[in-house]
């Protein structure tokens, strides 16, 4: 999202024709806590009451900040919010504001790619860890609904998303924020999704958020087969999660939400196929579902931010197959794949194909819909899965210039336009 990471810090992107095989894949394993850094002792020890807005800063101790009393708040939201200066590279901010429960406890599980993790308490505080590549401000909840609230049809946001995380009391605080939301704010303006947490979730707490006002219910699987789930979200990295739970939850938002309101995150390049990658979206569409889709992007202090970023003609390949899965009528069970499980005939013919290509859509951040179309989502992301100077997930329309760049990623000939 934020444009301040130079060309030196970047990862490597692979080139055109490689991928980012599971063999090559392969997170660290997490190094053990020191016993006085566990659990965020030494915040919870010193107990510095906050004072408003927190903003991360890794060489003061944070302050003793909770859900539901508080959250954390992107950077391009906290710019929208008019909490902190900036701009962002060809986009005004964000339309979607994310709002993440936060504890000095911290997210108990250890996913391998996230800044969020476990791990990382051996190193600074919860409030003062990236997340998706930039730091996310601590503001009181009371405070960001006065500002939403006060701006009303004015609001440039499109979405609310509740991003919850794993912690004991993740459940209750997410129905308490949701509440101090829907009590000022109506859900019918500003619609309310739900990132959850299935580990500590009941089919009860998903019935229960419907209740409360909440439209889109989403399920963070990020992995797109069992093995690469166990790898970097269970067992392999000392975590919590497990794909069957997560299922189980998936399911159980599609009873409870019905269809359309309803997906899964899928991160593309963490050692998949594009085979299996497809397989996955088309199952989620059958079901009435939605995917949305990230371009691995090494997250830095994750226990894979030392491996490549997902190649741009892999990725450009799944972002069309999927926006054609999802949105065009076309299965995958049409699409030819090599033997590498590479996209190579994506189902329609070339005329059509160009005309989706040149539309530019395909080639946005995916997630739940904001006000205008259901294929241009609310929850635009800017930058948190690529630099500005090669865009992956696009959080604007790509222009002309986008397009060709585009074309060139996905090895499709450039359309000749009339003189």
């Amino acid at each position: 999202m934020s444009c301040r990471s130079t060309k030196a810090q970047e990862p490597r992107i692979g080139a055109a024709g490689e991928f980012n095989a599971f063999a090559a894949m392969q997170p660290r394993a997490p190094a053990p806590t020191p016993p006085q850094r566990r659990n965020g002792a030494p915040v919870k020890s010193a107990d510095v009451a906050p004072r408003g807005v927190y903003l991360p800063n890794n060489n003061m101790l944070a302050p003793h900040m909770r859900s539901p009393e508080y959250v954390q708040i992107s950077t391009a939201a906290a710019m929208t919010l008019g909490l902190m200066p900036g701009r962002m590279h060809r986009c005004g901010c964000t339309r979607c504001l994310n709002l993440l429960l936060t504890y000095p406890e911290g997210c108990r599980a250890n996913c391998a790619y996230c800044g969020l993790a476990r791990h990382r308490e051996a190193e600074r505080d919860y409030a003062d860890r990236n997340f998706i590549r930039v730091d996310w401000p601590a503001v009181p909840v009371e405070q960001i609904v006065e500002i939403v609230a006060r701006a009303g049809t004015a609001s440039p946001f499109h979405r609310m998303c509740i991003s919850m995380i794993t912690h004991p009391r993740s459940d209750a605080d997410t129905v308490s924020v949701l509440s101090a939301w829907t009590r000022r704010i109506d859900p019918l303006s500003i619609p309310v999704s739900i990132l959850s947490n299935p580990t500590t979730m009941s089919r009860q707490d998903v019935i229960r958020l419907r209740d409360l006002g909440a439209d889109i219910f989403t399920v963070a699987l990020d992995a797109a087969t069992p093995a690469i789930f166990d790898r970097t979200r269970g067992k392999g990295v000392q975590s919590p999660h497990k794909w069957s739970k997560y299922w189980e939850i998936l399911l159980a938002a599609r009873d409870v939400f019905g269809p359309q309101k309803f997906g899964a995150h899928v991160i593309i390049g963490m050692g998949e196929t594009e085979y299996e990658a497809l397989r996955l979206v088309q199952q989620l569409v059958d079901l009435g579902g939605h995917s949305h889709l990230f371009c691995f992007f090494p997250e830095q202090g994750s226990l894979m931010d030392h491996l490549p970023a997902t190649p741009r003609d892999q990725w450009r390949r799944v972002q069309l197959a999927r926006y054609l899965i999802d949105y065009a009528g076309v299965r995958y069970e049409q699409m030819r794949f090599d033997a590498q499980g590479r996209v190579v005939d994506f189902g329609l013919p070339r005329a059509e194909l160009d005309r989706v290509i040149d539309a530019g859509v395909a080639f946005r951040t995916s997630g739940c819909p904001g006000k205008f179309r259901d294929d241009i989502s609310a929850c635009d992301r800017p930058y948190g899965d690529s630099p500005p100077s090669d865009i992956a997930s696009f959080p604007f329309a790509p222009n002309r210039a986008d397009v060709r760049r585009i074309r060139r990623q996905l090895a499709v000939p450039v359309v000749q336009e009339d003189a």
